[in-house]
């Protein structure tokens, strides 16, 4: 048996004889089938794809550039693989509490976590052990075209530390010596 054109029910109107339903009467609107089940099928692809995003499948977490104190730029990759290609190789600390672990920071003549305010170089003029030292963070290009002041690197026991760099000024015995200074924080 098949059927004619005419037997055919419109969608939005009942057949002849239909029993009359009331689930959707105090709507307003009424929604077609189609759009029902777009909404169920978007509905489920939201709720699978929030799954995933918990188990971080769809994304991964990628380095940030930071913003330290007075609005210093961080590097935003824990390499500095424009300016050094085939790697380097780190320089032990000089001072401070990472003296005597593993290697971060390269360059400057002083390195170490004593050059550090809240995570970033030092700036302004301080004393220490009676000697005034003026400390002025800079920003430097690393082999890319945007100056930063600090780079993230990663020792190998899985520690990311930042290095941020400055220049240091000491007074008094020294008369006046600046030196390039680096700040190791965790």
């Amino acid at each position: 048996m098949s059927l004619t054109f005419d037997q055919i029910p419109d969608h939005d109107r009942p057949p002849p004889g239909a029993a009359a339903t009331s689930a959707l009467e105090d709507l307003t609107v009424t929604g077609r089938r189609r759009t029902v089940l777009r909404a169920a099928a978007l509905g489920a692809m939201t709720l699978g794809a929030t799954a995933l995003d918990w188990a971080g499948i769809l994304t991964t977490r990628g380095a940030r550039a930071e913003t330290g104190l007075y609005a210093l730029q961080g590097w935003d990759r824990n390499d500095c693989r424009d300016a050094y290609p085939s790697g380097y190789d780190e320089l032990g600390d000089t001072t401070g509490q990472y003296v005597g672990t593993y290697a971060a920071c390269f360059g400057g003549t002083w390195r170490g976590s004593t050059y550090c305010d809240a995570g970033w170089h030092k700036y302004g003029t301080w004393y220490e052990n009676g000697i005034q030292v003026d400390h002025v963070p800079i920003s430097t290009a690393c082999g890319a075209a945007t100056p930063k002041n600090a780079w993230r690197w990663t020792t190998p026991d899985g520690r990311v530390y930042r290095c941020s760099d400055g220049f240091s000024t000491f007074w008094g015995p020294y008369h006046g010596q600046t030196y390039l200074t680096i700040c190791r924080s965790s």
